[in-house]
């Protein structure tokens, strides 16, 4: 990976980081979204797995700006040691510039956001999966125009920074063709919401295919633009 696209990936994480209210969280949420494990982190810092933990529980006091940037650079050499699959993705959204007639909305969250409220924010209804779930982030998409016109390597970018994230594909007619296009994905969503149906109108094999991949799915009829609207006035 270019030096350049590292380094700006680098400083967006430990920015996120460092600017947090809970630096902890955060710090959490990238390891987590690189799929690195606390003891392999705690390896390659030459720590105590305990400090890890400490730091993301916020049982420790936070890390200063030195100490994220050590952290930030262990995950991504962790990473590019092991392919770069997480880093190479990531990097590509820095440059991400979707139609808005794809993706109308999308955002990150810096501290895990409860599946619960949001659910409840947007009055969803639970088709399969739990709600015992925490996510960061979401992406409305338009779902024809994402199926149609994305190709799999531009359909994984609706993924944001992270794949903990809430898909919520609009005007749906049965959900079947996003279930479909996310099984032949790599990265899976933690919760698919499917707008403008109702679970008995969802198609039989959606709730089969969501479980194959552990995906909570969630009906709503609430309105695009007021989701939209209530998604971003809410103060996570």
């Amino acid at each position: 990976m270019k030096s350049g696209l590292r380094h700006q990936l680098a400083e967006k994480m430990a920015g996120e980081i460092t600017l947090s209210d809970s630096p902890g969280k955060a710090l959490k949420k990238w390891r987590m979204s690189f799929a690195i494990p606390q003891a392999t982190l705690s390896e390659h810092l030459d720590v105590s797995p305990s400090v890890i933990s400490d730091y993301e529980s916020g049982r420790r006091k936070s890390p200063g700006t030195a100490v994220v940037g050590k952290i930030v650079d262990s995950i991504l050499s962790i990473d590019e040691a092991n392919g770069g699959k997480y880093t190479k993705k990531f990097a590509k959204l820095l440059y991400s510039d979707f139609d808005d007639d794809v993706i109308y909305d999308m955002h990150d969250y810096p501290t895990p956001v409860p599946l619960q409220a949001f659910a409840q924010a947007i009055g969803c209804t639970t088709l399969c999966g739990s709600l015992d779930l925490s996510i960061f982030g979401y992406t409305v998409i338009n779902s024809i125009n994402a199926i149609t016109q994305l190709s799999s390597n531009e359909f994984n970018r609706i993924y944001g920074w992270s794949t903990e994230r809430a898909l919520i594909f609009t005007d749906v007619s049965s959900g079947k063709s996003p279930m479909v296009a996310i099984r032949v994905t790599p990265f899976k969503p933690r919760c698919v919401v499917l707008q403008g149906i109702e679970p008995a109108g969802v198609h039989p094999l959606v709730p089969k295919m969501a479980e194959k991949d552990r995906i909570t799915v969630l009906c709503t009829m609430t309105d695009i633009d007021r989701i939209i609207s209530v998604l971003r006035e809410e103060p996570w």
